[in-house]
């Protein structure tokens, strides 16, 4: 049996998320604070207490997903004696990326946290609210090609990109509003239905320029070191070890689509993967794994529980 951690993206937050392990585990009480202390915040009284709108904004919602993902990852090493080092790989959605990097020890802690409120932040400040938007494609007859397609009609009025590869039937594009209300209308004459997706920013298109170029002057001031366990990277989804790679990657990301659906191909296929364990909150990228490898087994790991009964399954 082969293993990937796999760590979820924004969208996946709630509030209350985390608060079951920070009561049951003393270390993800420790790894709670020492977040806290890194961003000067109390980011996990938002986490468990809200307002669901604060913990919504970017700038939080990244660290805090963060936050619960290296929670679950250092529970199962020092109380349940199974490290990310137990994988073949780790790979994450988006900003799941540098959880999967923090867990496997490339990235501090207390660097991964301050490097996502950054960008959070520098994700918020390239765009005007009302400028960009996302949508969501979906249904059975929703691909990679039809995706294209609506995203090229798009492009005859403005910025309009194919953002997530999530899975056959969910591509999420991405760019100015005029752009994406273009091939929205393209994509249901092609078939597939769209969601308007309620976020801050159109993100992975390159109206993130701007937001790319201060992760890459952040980046550069961050050490980052090989990780113990290889990274399957959003934007070649192929296996990188490499601090270098990774660190342009990480800028890449941030205008570059999110090839997750090619991702968890390669790691089902290639990569030998049988079993896909999603470290963090919800269950959003085990519904993926699901529908991408199906002969694969996805578990979530959210609560004390399904920590103890992983350990055990090994």
């Amino acid at each position: 049996m082969s293993i990937a951690f796999i760590f979820p993206g924004q969208g996946s937050q709630t509030v209350g998320m985390g608060a079951e392990l920070a009561q049951a585990f003393a270390t993800a009480r420790e790894v709670f604070q020492e977040i806290d202390d890194a961003l000067g915040q109390k980011l996990f009284k938002l986490m468990a207490e809200g307002p669901e709108g604060d913990l919504t904004l970017t700038e939080n919602a990244q660290p805090a997903l963060m936050a619960v993902s290296l929670a679950v990852t250092r529970v199962l090493e020092k109380e349940f004696g199974v490290g990310v080092d137990k994988a073949a790989f780790v790979a994450g959605h988006s900003l799941g990326e540098y959880s999967a990097l923090a867990a496997a020890g490339a990235i501090t802690l207390a660097d991964t946290a301050r490097l996502l409120k950054l960008r959070g932040l520098a994700m918020q400040r390239a765009v005007a609210v009302g400028e960009g938007a996302m949508a969501s494609l979906i249904g059975p007859r929703t691909d990679l090609a039809l995706a294209e397609a609506a995203a090229v009609a798009g492009s005859e009025v403005g910025v309009c990109v194919v953002a997530n590869d999530n899975n056959h039937g969910n591509v999420v594009i991405s760019g100015t509003k005029a752009a994406v209300d273009k091939a929205i209308e393209k994509a249901k004459e092609l078939g597939a239905r769209a969601i308007p997706l309620n976020v801050s920013a159109p993100f992975h298109c390159p109206l993130m320029q701007a937001a790319a170029d201060e992760m890459e002057e952040a980046l550069a001031r961050t050490t980052i070191i090989a990780p113990r366990t290889p990274l399957v990277a959003n934007v070649t989804a192929a296996p990188v070890h490499d601090p270098d790679v990774i660190r342009r990657l990480l800028v890449e990301q941030i205008t570059g689509r999110v090839r997750w659906r090619e991702s968890m191909t390669w790691l089902a296929g290639e990569g030998g993967v049988t079993r896909f364990v999603e470290a963090g909150a919800g269950k959003v990228l085990s519904g993926m794994a699901k529908r991408i490898a199906p002969d694969s087994e996805a578990v979530p790991l959210n609560s004390p529980a399904d920590l103890e009964a992983f350990a055990k399954s090994l």
